[in-house]
């Protein structure tokens, strides 16, 4: 199927107008008489490019982001057992190909479905149809801390580490509500909010992103299983390497209007790279 160059489509940002406190976002059920978010959301309507047309510029360290066609051998990835018995080491094997790293570790996996979200099936969520980047300057050290025996951690914090997310469609190709993210370097550190999201038992923090006309926005059209991307989500490098990658599902206008709901997976790793990368 033919795609266009770019497709013009909303984005949703953070409405900073009049903000008064911290951007807070319940993941749980808030106290008494409190919203599950503080905040409000402002559409701009953004140029969203064809990504494929430009793999030859595309690259983790200066855009945030790389891909690849990448063949899996999971059967079923709402199997969780299956997807970190078959599917992490896949991926580990496939951060160290795409980068110089020493280490990876894979904590974490979500996969996405609306309809099957709203029936309460496979433990799916829904596309998240908001520009931000899942960890902050705090939260991506914090995260490493969190997981890793505190001697370990402290001795992998004094280098060079990364948080990278593997994202790949379940079934393709992707049409509906595929996954654009932001060229890295067309933001600048005033658009990354720190925003908390409350959970029962702790309470993390990300970037929600704020508006800026700058913005240069990627996608890859049509998506298929055996594709991945790699977004960088976090990287303690500040020697000018892309550190923040932001994110947001959106509504593609080229679409047709009964496209399947999109069915994805993305796959949290921490990187941690030889000292002297």
């Amino acid at each position: 199927m033919k795609t266009s160059s770019h497709v013009n489509a909303p984005m949703s940002y953070l409405d900073v107008e009049g903000m008064q406190e911290k951007p807070t976002y319940y993941l749980c059920t808030p106290p008494a008489g409190v919203s599950q978010r503080n905040t409000t959301q402002v559409k701009h309507t953004m140029a969203i490019q064809n990504a494929r047309e430009h793999l030859d510029e595309i690259s983790l360290d200066k855009q945030g982001i790389t891909f690849t066609p990448h063949e899996t051998a999971v059967k079923n990835f709402y199997d969780a057992e299956e997807v970190k018995a078959v599917y992490y080491p896949e991926v580990v094997e496939l951060i160290k190909k795409m980068t110089d790293a020493e280490k990876v570790h894979v904590f974490d996996h979500n996969v996405r479905c609306a309809p099957m979200c709203a029936r309460g099936e496979n433990g799916a969520r829904e596309p998240v149809k908001f520009a931000h980047n899942d960890y902050t300057l705090k939260s991506g050290p914090q995260r490493v801390r969190d997981l890793l025996p505190a001697e370990e951690a402290e001795e992998w914090l004094q280098h060079r580490f990364a948080v990278i997310n593997v994202w790949r469609p379940i079934r393709g190709p992707v049409q509906d509500a595929p996954l654009a993210v932001c060229d890295a370097a067309s933001m600048t550190q005033d658009d990354f909010n720190e925003t908390d999201l409350k959970y029962e038992d702790r309470t993390g923090e990300v970037y929600s992103v704020s508006h800026n006309p700058n913005h240069r926005w990627f996608y890859f059209p049509q998506m298929e299983r055996d594709e991945a991307m790699l977004l960088k989500c976090y990287d303690s490098a500040t020697d000018g390497r892309a550190r923040f990658t932001a994110h947001s599902a959106f509504e593609d206008p080229t679409s047709p209007p009964d496209a399947p709901a999109r069915e994805s997976i993305e796959t949290r790793t921490l990187v941690f790279f030889p000292p002297e990368v």
